[in-house]
């Protein structure tokens, strides 16, 4: 029997929601058997017309004499640039339908071929180039410090801070050939010239004959004084004695088959309305998340940003952690922990654009010079207008340098375990995707607007960070589908381990807002959990913070609203509003991790039900901290219904820990009945049934299985133990 208790609504409100229930074979019917490959992808392009722009690079245009070496494009491969090499691309034996855009593949290989012969030839490798960290910024050396800093557009430099008096006069620095600044200063009677965390800055004289201060481009960590209101951050020289330094404990867990992942912010991770820090999120948050049976944790805002309410997109200082919450050493101590706790570490990395402060930020470099001696694109080329952010030039050299270097320093000085690349879209079209409808078109993109120099960018990214750590897991957040992003650099895709299912929590918002609940569609349903490309992995969510961003609310704020502050309580009966809230609360974030993507992500809080929304400290809100915080002592508080999803949230995970069946390729959706309101999948060695009518109950409903034999429940969403009636206890 499948049952759901049909409860009638009240006013406007749907009636109440069941049961979703999954079964699986009891032990001793366990067979083996050949996984059944699911060929999902987007609907056929049409059109075959391509051309690429005559826009060239000075890169490209110097490395025109390449003659097809052989170049590694990842750790287990070669590619080559002979033209038999680049007509038999491995991703048309994948998707034959990219065939008509063959020129714009061979076009951004070739371009990426050549751009690593290039670091090959005047940096020695890949390897050597990206540990720009070692060159730039201050470095130790015997005897005296080293800095370094690229600003071809400065006419005169100088290094300032508290070890100077901040006058530079003595600290003039000296520019060579290629623009870059260096100045060597020694030690004092053995000692350092500028004390372990001690103010610096870069002073420079640009054309207009104007002196300016600013935070060093690679600086490892910049503060600012709290007691003044809007004051600007400091650059500050970190080099801890060896006794303050944090030494790694723990080896990096073994990659999970599947990431089920937990995306958090340290800084609103406290009960408190307050900032928290790296530590007490270590000690008190990633035990909560290690006992959800999640495997890893993806950290957003951990690169400095001047502006707090930026959730940490606007970076400043992409070398530097974030100050709010602590220290270098002490964000090092919080990824040992999870490390100890069996949980990768993921960090939301933001290449796709920089915060336009002057003051702070790399945007302080750019004086109005041209674009090949600035980080960033002159003109509207070089802006975003919806962010109000500069946007990088992936064709200049001295940026390339930079951002590689960012990755690797993110991998070997803190033991990150891979990446979430935030704002893929944005990179990888001219356009940005504003106000661009992508429908799946295949001439959407490859043409003129594909941004080939930051497809090159990421390519040669995902080659270096899988070189570094072939384990590492990697994302991208592109919400345009993008055919290749996905697939390997030696196939000629851009070589991600997964895309972010993008598309499937608008849907969910757009039934939870403007659908009644006779007016869901399970073919839609399960058609937009399912829609993406054949062998590009993807990481589905119900919600992350984007849908709880000021102006929205959580997904279980949506389904029970106001009754979340009175009707939560497990003393009382629920009402039909919160007891259909909690169903489809369970039922949504489950059938999308089971059937939407090869990986998995919740945001924290979202896991138990978290209420309202999220708002940063702002003028708008007098500077309040009361919608930028966790109210764990929801879940805490055993007579609270939080606790039931909480639990489900724990057991689905565990599922996942038992049967792995995000890994599995095999996937069939048998049934999707928008009659009975019924969807009935296999995934794995499980068979998934979710009854979504908000009245009928259904005894005796047949359900298609791969292979006969007796079922067991594995799991129900209808159980006592997570807030539900305890209907399901059956076999098939």
């Amino acid at each position: 029997m499948i049952n759901c208790l049909g409860l009638y609504p009240l006013i406007s409100a749907p009636s109440t929601i069941a049961c979703t229930t999954h079964i699986v074979r009891s032990k001793q019917y366990l067979a083996t058997q050949k996984p059944v490959n699911l060929a999902l992808g987007y609907r056929n392009p049409h059109g075959y017309g391509f051309s690429f722009g005559s826009r060239r690079s000075i890169h490209e245009r110097v490395s025109s004499h390449f003659k097809g070496i052989a170049v590694m494009t990842d750790d287990k491969s070669t590619m080559s640039s002979t033209e038999e090499d680049l007509e038999n691309i491995g991703i048309f034996h994948i998707d034959p339908s990219l065939k008509p855009y063959k020129d714009h593949f061979k076009y951004r290989l070739k371009r990426y071929v050549d751009q690593k012969k290039l670091i090959e030839e005047y940096e020695g490798g890949l390897e050597e180039f990206s540990q720009g960290y070692l060159k730039f910024g201050f470095n130790r050396e015997e005897g005296g410090i080293v800095y370094c800093e690229w600003a071809p557009a400065a006419q005169e430099a100088q290094i300032i801070g508290d070890f100077n008096g901040w006058d530079g006069s003595n600290h003039q620095m000296e520019k060579n050939q290629f623009g870059v600044w260096s100045i060597r200063i020694p030690d004092t009677d053995g000692n350092s010239a500028i004390p372990h965390n001690s103010r610096v800055k870069f002073r420079f004289r640009h054309g207009d004959g104007v002196w300016v201060d600013r935070i060093p481009a690679w600086i490892k960590y910049a503060t600012v004084d709290p007691t003044r209101f809007a004051a600007p951050y400091d650059g500050v020289y970190w080099d801890p004695p060896l006794s303050e330094r944090y030494q790694f404990k723990y080896p990096r867990p073994p990659k999970p088959k599947a990431p089920r992942i937990y995306e958090a912010h340290v800084g609103m991770s406290s009960f408190e309305p307050r900032i928290n820090s790296y530590r007490e999120f270590a000690d008190e948050i990633l035990p909560r998340i290690r006992a959800n049976n999640y495997n890893t944790v993806q950290l957003m805002a951990v690169m400095e940003h001047s502006y707090y309410a930026s959730f940490g997109y606007h970076v400043t200082n992409f070398f530097a952690v974030s100050s709010r919450s602590g220290t270098p050493e002490d964000l090092k101590y919080l990824i040992d922990k999870a490390h100890s706790l069996g949980l990768q570490v993921l960090m939301d990395v933001i290449h796709s654009h920089a915060s336009n402060n002057v003051t702070d930020g790399l945007n302080g470099f750019d004086v109005g010079q041209t674009s090949q001696d600035s980080y960033f694109h002159t003109g509207d080329r070089g802006y975003h207008k919806l962010w109000d952010s500069r946007l990088f030039n992936y064709a200049n050299w001295e940026v390339l340098r930079f951002l590689l270097s960012n990755l690797r320093w993110w991998l070997e000085e803190f033991k990150f375990d891979g990446f979430r690349f935030d704002g893929v879209t944005s990179m990888l079209y001219h356009h940005h995707g504003i106000n661009i409808a992508f429908t799946g078109d295949y001439n959407e993109y490859f043409s003129e607007a594909t941004d080939v120099d930051a497809v090159v960018y990421l390519m040669l990214a995902n080659c270096l960070i899988h070189s570094i750590l072939p384990d590492a897991t990697v994302i991208a957040e592109d919400v345009s589908g993008m055919p290749g992003l996905g697939q390997p650099v030696s196939d000629g895709g851009i070589g991600f381990d997964y895309r972010l299912a993008m598309a499937i929590p608008d849907k969910w918002i757009d039934y939870l807002k403007n659908k009644n609940d006779y007016a869901w569609s399970m073919k839609e349903i399960s058609w937009s959990l399912t829609n993406r490309r054949y062998t590009e992995k993807c990481v589905s969510y119900a919600e992350s913070h984007d849908q709880a961003i000021v102006g929205d609310k959580t997904v279980a704020f949506l389904l029970m609203d106001e009754e979340m502050y009175s009707g939560m309580s497990s003393l009382v009966d629920a009402s039909p509003i919160v007891e259909r809230g909690i169903a489809l609360q369970k039922m949504i974030h489950f059938i999308t991790m089971a059937l939407g993507g090869e990986g998995y992500l919740n945001f924290m809080g979202n896991e138990f039900g978290h209420p309202e929304w999220i708002d940063f400290p702002r003028e708008g809100n007098g500077w309040s901290y009361e919608k930028c915080r966790r109210q764990w002592n929801l879940v805490d508080t055993d007579h609270l219904r939080y606790k039931f999803m909480n639990a489900f949230d724990r057991a689905m995970n565990l599922l996942d820990d038992k049967f792995s069946f995000l890994a599995s390729t095999k996937q069939i959706v048998s049934s999707a009945d928008d009659d009975d309101k019924v969807i009935v999948f296999e995934r794995g060695d499980l068979i998934f049934v979710f009854n979504f009518h908000p009245e009928n109950t259904y005894e005796g409903y047949k359900v298609g299985c791969d292979l006969p034999g007796k079922y067991r429940v594995a799991l129900d969403s209808d159980a006592w133990e997570f807030g539900g009636r305890g209907r399901a206890n059956w076999y098939l």
